[in-house]
């Protein structure tokens, strides 16, 4: 007679409770044991309906909706949106204020990545990094309120510009927090880096290749840790990135420590670009004072940045009145998620934590 013991199939509910998924996300979970034999992400609970929203607001009105996507990555959703409402019209963005965006964008590149790092401690059990993380972020997030007044919903882009002028002393406190983020990133790396139970729970772990990433339509961190040396400031450059020197941040091990090195490294490239673009800023008008109606001709228009998730579009169509006729909002979170079962199968349930963690989505994003 057969000793083999057998057991039966299980299926279990993972979430939605928030911050334990990263937001109000359930995965449905089908088990053999610990391990993992299938997985449907199932969304929608935080669900508030940007797009339509959109038709029902002018131009100018929608931009503090764009905040409440990818709430910790609030500039991104401000500067992708107020790019293709100037496609639209046609505008032109002074060069002060496109170095001013460049650096408010990796400013939040950076807070953004730093969540990831902390967060993603935490969901292993490490608490130390998780509060280093929120240190540095706390810089970050001072240098906002002094711009704008706000430390997670910015509202602060505007067509043609910025609301507002970098107040005094802007230029030396982003240049100490520059130095002082270089000194501490050793620490992360001694902290957590190169830690054995961080390395066990992480490599090998959650593998995708460049092939199925691609074939997902993933995009950012989580396709660059594929080996995809695809970054849209250098695909399709916007802004002033051309102008700026910065790496491409790749590696090709495909699993959840290869997406945390990225992000890591990205953190070192952004600052790089920060403090370029504060040597190079010109002299000149950022601010702008926005009409309250704004009429863009008739047409359709797509425009994408490269987010802290990934490839952030907007596609507008616009009928000439001072409403959105139609808003498509490309949220990576939301593509990036779909790769999940794949990279989840035959792994145990307590991988699933890590490799979840590792995609850094915001349900913000995924719901819209």
């Amino acid at each position: 007679m057969s000793s083999q013991i057998k057991t039966e199939e299980l299926q279990i509910s993972m979430g939605p409770q928030h911050p334990s998924t990263h937001g109000v996300l359930r995965l449905i979970l089908t088990l053999d044991g610990e391990v993992v034999l299938n997985c449907v992400p199932d969304v929608g609970y935080l669900h508030r309906g940007i797009e339509k929203l959109a038709e029902m607001r002018s131009y100018v009105q929608f931009i503090p909706l764009t905040d409440r996507t990818d709430y910790l990555a609030s500039m991104m959703g401000n500067a992708v949106y107020v790019g293709a409402v100037e496609k639209l019209l046609g505008t032109e963005v002074s060069e002060r204020a496109q170095f001013i965006r460049v650096i408010m964008m990796e400013l939040q590149r950076i807070a953004s990545h730093l969540v990831f790092v902390g967060t993603f401690a935490l969901d292993l059990g490490a608490t130390t990094p998780f509060l280093y993380a929120f240190r540095e972020r706390e810089d970050i997030l001072d240098l906002f309120e002094m711009v704008c007044g706000a430390r997670l919903t910015y509202n602060y882009f505007r067509f043609g510009g910025v609301s507002r002028e970098l107040p005094t002393g802007f230029y030396e406190k982003t240049k100490a927090f520059i130095k002082k983020m270089r000194e501490r990133q050793p620490e992360y790396d001694r902290l957590f880096t190169g830690n054995e139970i961080f390395l066990v729970r992480t490599r090998g772990i959650g593998r995708i290749n460049a092939e199925d990433a691609i074939n997902y339509g993933m995009s950012g961190p989580s396709l660059r840790a594929s080996g995809v040396a695809y970054d849209i400031r250098r695909a399709d450059p916007y802004s002033v990135y051309d102008r700026l020197d910065f790496d491409v941040i790749t590696h090709n091990d495909c699993d959840c420590y290869a997406r945390y090195l990225v992000r890591c490294n990205e953190i070192r490239e952004s600052l790089k670009i920060v403090e370029q673009a504060l040597d190079m800023m010109p002299e000149g008008n950022a601010k702008v004072k926005t009409s309250l109606v704004v009429k863009p001709p008739a047409g359709e228009v797509y425009h994408h940045i490269e987010s802290a998730r990934g490839e952030l579009g907007a596609y507008l169509i616009s009928d000439g009145s001072p409403k959105p006729f139609r808003l498509h909002w490309r949220a990576p979170s939301f593509v990036n998620l779909a790769a999940l079962p794949q990279m989840l199968i035959r792994h145990k349930v307590a991988d699933a934590v890590a490799i979840l963690g590792s995609l850094d989505i915001v349900l913000g994003e995924v719901d819209r």
